[in-house]
């Protein structure tokens, strides 16, 4: 088997992604696919942890925004990210993968409360870690819990894996001139505004030197050709 070029790895999958085509909810057959790669990344000897957003049930800042205080409206999305970890957990240990579901807000009756020393470890035994409920916090988004994460667990470097092929000067599906980028750096992504992660985390992972793949979770076989460093997406990283 081709030796991965990363050692341990942070997947961010965003909620609508698991929605599949319906745009809501759990789709099982995407799952199913994203949970294959996994399975096939753990068995090249890759570390992995995941974040999950929870866009497919319910994003506070945009669903709760008039309506409900904020930080109840995040702690709801905190929430549904819950239902996703525990939905992909269940996935992956029907296809014989060992996982181990961390929350950054403590539900003893679901999941572990999320301690950095056992992730690791969990992560080392080549279980697949997966975090919920953001960082804990209302006010960040799942894009900043994710390279929280992979600071403190070490990771080489962040997949973050879209609804689009990489990072383009403008959005695409608005502008037929819009340009895809191979690499570009921290500091590109935010004097260009261009909308790879909220600015707190691109900040985050520039300050921690933490490296973020931008891919299409479209074909989810992405993810292991992204491991085995072929040229895929957008490589954001330093000069």
């Amino acid at each position: 088997m081709e030796e991965p070029v990363y050692r341990r790895v942070l997947l961010k999958i965003s909620g609508e992604a698991l929605a599949g085509e319906k745009h809501v909810g759990l789709d099982f057959q995407v799952i199913g696919e994203v949970c294959d790669a996994i399975k096939e990344a753990v068995a090249m000897g890759v570390q992995v942890g995941v974040v999950i957003g929870g866009g497919n049930f319910w994003r506070g800042l945009k669903d709760g925004n008039g309506r409900m205080e904020r930080v109840r409206a995040d702690h709801m999305g905190m929430l549904a990210t819950t239902m996703n970890c525990l939905a992909v957990a269940d996935v992956l240990e029907q296809k014989g993968v060992d996982v181990r579901v961390q929350t950054a807000v403590e539900m003893r009756a679901v999941a572990e409360p999320y301690i950095r020393s056992r992730a690791i470890r969990h992560m080392e035994k080549g279980r697949v870690v997966i975090f919920g409920c953001g960082t804990g916090n209302p006010f960040f988004s799942t894009d900043t819990a994710a390279v929280l994460r992979a600071a403190e667990v070490n990771a080489d470097v962040i997949l973050l894996a879209k609804n689009i092929d990489g990072v383009y000067s403008a959005d695409p599906n608005k502008d037929p001139s819009a340009v895809k980028y191979d690499a570009i750096t921290y500091d590109e992504v935010l004097a260009k505004h261009l909308a790879v992660m909220d600015s707190t985390a691109t900040s985050l992972s520039m300050d921690n030197h933490i490296p973020v793949l931008v891919f299409a979770l479209k074909d989810p076989h992405n993810i292991i050709r992204a491991l085995k460093g072929e040229k895929i997406g957008t490589i954001v990283k330093e000069d």
